[in-house]
């Protein structure tokens, strides 16, 4: 028995040819329809292993790159209306203003905080949420589809795939933040913990197993709708750009088109960052409803927009590294298989 796929304009990270598309639905078709690899003809470039090995790369790598944008945004979202430094005024202000804060009073080091389940995170929540995309695509419109994939279900994709990759990576997630949330502590007054393995060990034994997943509900909700934000975007950004004459599939059009995914992504995804920020930063809040009609009702809605442009300058750097190292990594992976 063989079958055959019609290419569908998919996701083209890496400017894949139609044909070689056409042999990737191919191999996801094997997976969801679960047909035996030798009832087909398997010339798929990458792999689903190789797609989350490539994704889980770039992610990693634009985490390691932005995360000292990501420490001053969550000090300032996490930053309560009346919290003042000795001149009466707000102790975090601006993203420049918080990274210098932060530097100086805790030193360099202190921006990298939480970098170690930072890369936790991306190995799992950047490898499924990419890797898991295009097979999840082909089985809403079918194996047979032919033409443009339509952008609602793009974004319906995407929207799966980033609320099953962030319920995998939930404890990373907030490791990372409480890590991140500590700041200079007065004199005497130890660290609650001494590092992410001990805070994932402390986590579990103070609070139970069912802890580290605190803040599930806004953190599927945020990362779901970032998710689809992005990798949508990115999509019809670069098909838009490429119709533009003079640009091409090059490393400029990946960058332009990161940079646009990030921005639709904080625009979007901003109010559920911060309810998720400080339910996994403030134990005290009962329950999602609880902390956003909190924060509305003490800070007004503008709060929903802390560290607005920290936020972007973190996620629009991040898209446009992780993008950018994304497409080299396949080109490099298929070369190295070819």
């Amino acid at each position: 028995m063989h079958w055959k796929i019609q290419p569908t304009n998919d996701l083209n990270f890496g400017g894949r040819s139609r044909a070689a598309d056409a042999d990737l639905a191919a191999f996801y078709s094997a997976i969801f329809l679960q047909l035996p690899m030798s009832d087909l003809k398997h010339a798929t470039e990458i792999s689903f292993a190789g797609t989350f090995a490539c994704s889980a790369f770039s992610a990693c790598f634009a985490e390691l790159c932005t995360i000292p944008l990501d420490t001053a945004k969550v000090r300032l979202q996490l930053q309560k209306k009346g919290s003042t430094n000795e001149a009466g005024l707000p102790k975090y202000r601006g993203m420049l203003g918080t990274v210098v804060t932060i530097a100086l009073e805790e030193g360099l080091v202190a921006l990298w905080k939480g970098i170690v389940p930072g890369l936790h995170r991306q190995c799992l929540y950047g490898g499924l949420r990419i890797g898991l995309y295009d097979p999840v695509k082909i089985f809403f419109v079918g194996n047979d589809f032919v033409g443009d994939v339509p952008l609602f279900k793009k974004v319906l994709a995407a929207l799966i795939t980033g609320a099953i990759a962030i319920a995998v990576a939930n404890p990373t997630d907030l490791v990372k933040v409480r890590l991140q949330a500590e700041g200079k502590l007065p004199p005497g007054v130890p660290r609650r913990y001494t590092g992410a393995l001990d805070a994932y060990y402390t986590i579990v034994r103070q609070e139970g197993l069912a802890a580290l997943w605190t803040g599930l509900g806004p953190n599927i909700a945020r990362n779901a709708i970032i998710n689809a934000a992005e990798l949508a975007s990115y999509d019809q950004i670069k098909q838009t750009i490429l119709k533009i004459s003079g640009f091409t599939d090059n490393l400029l059009t990946h960058l332009l088109a990161g940079l646009g995914a990030g921005f639709f992504a904080v625009c979007i995804g901003s109010p559920v960052d911060v309810v998720k920020s400080r339910m996994m930063g403030d134990s005290t809040y009962k329950s999602t409803f609880d902390c956003f009609f909190k924060t509305l009702k003490n800070e007004g809605p503008f709060a929903f927009y802390k560290g607005f442009f920290p936020n972007f300058g973190r996620l629009g750097s991040w898209n446009a590294i992780m993008f950018l190292t994304l497409e080299q990594a396949k080109i490099f992976f298929r070369r190295g298989v070819a």
